[in-house]
C-alpha cells in the first residue's frame, strides 16, 4: 500500500471490491454492499427514475414526511458524504483547506481529496494527521447530527453510512447501531497487512502532529511516521481503499444490521431515510436502500438530496423525493 497515492475521504472503491467482505459475511443490506457515496456522478441508466411523490419542498412534502415518520415503527438511516458536508465537514471546502493546510494550498491543492497527489510520505502524513484530527476528533457536538438523532427518537433504528468520521456515534447514536463498512479514521492498520488487528489512531496522530511543521507541511522526524507495531511496515488509516483493508472490527455490526433487516417484514413498518448519497459509487448506500424497500413489504424510502433526489419509478408511491439538503429537510419536519 503506497501512502503517497491514497485518497483522503471514504475511498472511491469500485462496487465489486467494496462489496466483497460485507457480502461474504452477510453483513450488508440487500443489493450491492457498501463503498463510498455522497458525491455527484452520472445517473444510473438501468433504473428508470421518477420524482416520487413530490419534486419540490412544498406543504404536501412536509406533510408526507411527517406522516411517514409518525407511522414508522422502525427507521433505517442510510447516509453518504452529503450529510457530513451539510454538517460543515465538506472535503471540497477550499477555504477550510487553506486554513488547515497552508503549505499544500501553496502547492496548488484545494481539496482534501488528494487522490494521486505526488506527495512524499512525510508530507502526506502531515496532511493525514491534520485532516483526521479535524474531521474525526472534534469534541463539539454537531447540531445537524443531533437533530437527526432527535428525529429518530425512541424508534427502533439502525444506521449504515459510508462516512468514516464517526459523527453518528459522536452525536448520540449507539455504536452497535451504526454500521460503517468503509472503516473509521479513528483506527490505523498495517499496510501489508501482517495482522487483522487495528489500533487507535489518536496516539499515532499526536506523535505526527508533534513533529509537524505547519509552514512546510512536513513531518520533521521520520521516526514519527506511523508504523505497524508488529512488523514495522507502514501503517495507514483503517478505511476501505483496496484489498488490504482490514474490516474485521465492522463486520459484527454489519451482521446485526442484516439480522435486523431480515426481521423487517414482521417487526413493524419500516421507513428508510437516505441522506446525501449520490452517484459516485451508488452501490454503497443509494442502490442498497432502494433494494431494502423493494424486498420489504410496506417499507418506504425518503431520499434527501439537493441534486440527485430522483427515485426509481418501480417504487411508485412508496418513495418520496426530497430535493433539499439535510439542514433544510430537517427544517421541513420542524427540527
Amino acid at each position: 500500500m503506497n501512502t503517497v497515492n491514497r485518497p483522503t475521504g471514504p475511498p472511491p472503491a469500485t462496487e465489486t471490491s467494496a462489496a466483497a467482505a460485507p457480502a461474504e459475511a452477510g453483513a450488508g443490506p440487500a443489493g450491492p454492499a457498501p463503498g463510498h457515496a455522497g458525491h455527484a456522478g452520472p445517473a444510473n441508466p438501468a433504473v428508470p427514475a421518477a420524482r416520487g411523490i413530490a419534486a419540490t419542498a412544498t406543504a404536501p412534502v412536509r406533510d408526507t414526511l411527517r406522516s411517514w415518520l409518525d407511522g414508522a415503527d422502525r427507521v433505517l438511516i442510510g447516509a453518504g458524504a452529503g450529510l457530513s458536508a451539510a454538517a460543515g465537514y465538506d472535503y471540497g471546502d477550499a477555504e477550510r483547506f487553506r486554513e488547515l493546510l497552508p503549505a499544500l494550498h501553496r502547492l496548488g491543492l484545494r481539496s482534501r481529496y488528494l487522490l494521486g497527489a505526488p506527495l512524499p510520505k512525510d508530507m502526506m502524513w502531515g496532511y493525514w494527521a491534520v485532516h483526521i484530527d479535524d474531521i474525526r476528533y472534534g469534541t463539539e457536538p454537531d447540531p445537524l447530527y443531533r437533530r437527526l438523532r432527535e428525529l429518530v427518537g425512541g424508534r427502533d433504528h439502525q444506521v449504515i453510512t459510508s462516512n468514516v468520521d464517526a459523527l453518528f456515534t459522536r452525536n448520540g447514536f449507539e455504536a452497535d447501531r451504526v454500521f460503517t463498512p468503509q472503516g473509521d479514521y479513528g483506527r490505523l492498520q498495517c499496510t501489508v497487512p501482517c495482522t487483522r488487528d487495528t489500533w487507535s489512531s489518536r496516539p499515532f496522530l499526536d506523535t505526527v502532529l508533534a513533529a509537524y511543521d505547519r509552514d512546510t507541511g512536513r513531518v520533521n522526524d521520520p521516526r514519527a511516521l506511523p508504523r505497524c507495531p508488529h512488523c514495522g511496515a507502514d501503517a495507514f488509516p483503517n478505511i476501505r481503499v483496496g484489498p488490504e483493508f482490514v474490516d474485521d472490527a465492522y463486520l459484527p455490526t454489519g451482521r446485526r444490521l442484516r439480522r435486523w433487516l431480515d426481521d423487517a417484514s414482521t417487526a413493524g413498518s419500516l421507513l428508510v431515510v437516505e441522506i446525501g448519497a449520490g452517484f459516485n459509487t451508488p452501490g454503497v448506500i443509494r442502490r442498497p436502500m432502494e433494494n431494502v424497500v423493494r424486498r420489504t413489504p410496506g417499507a418506504r424510502l425518503v431520499r434527501i438530496n439537493p441534486d440527485h433526489a430522483d427515485v426509481p419509478a418501480d417504487l411508485g408511491t412508496r418513495a418520496l423525493s426530497v430535493p433539499l439538503g439535510a439542514e433544510a429537510a430537517l427544517g421541513e419536519l420542524g427540527l
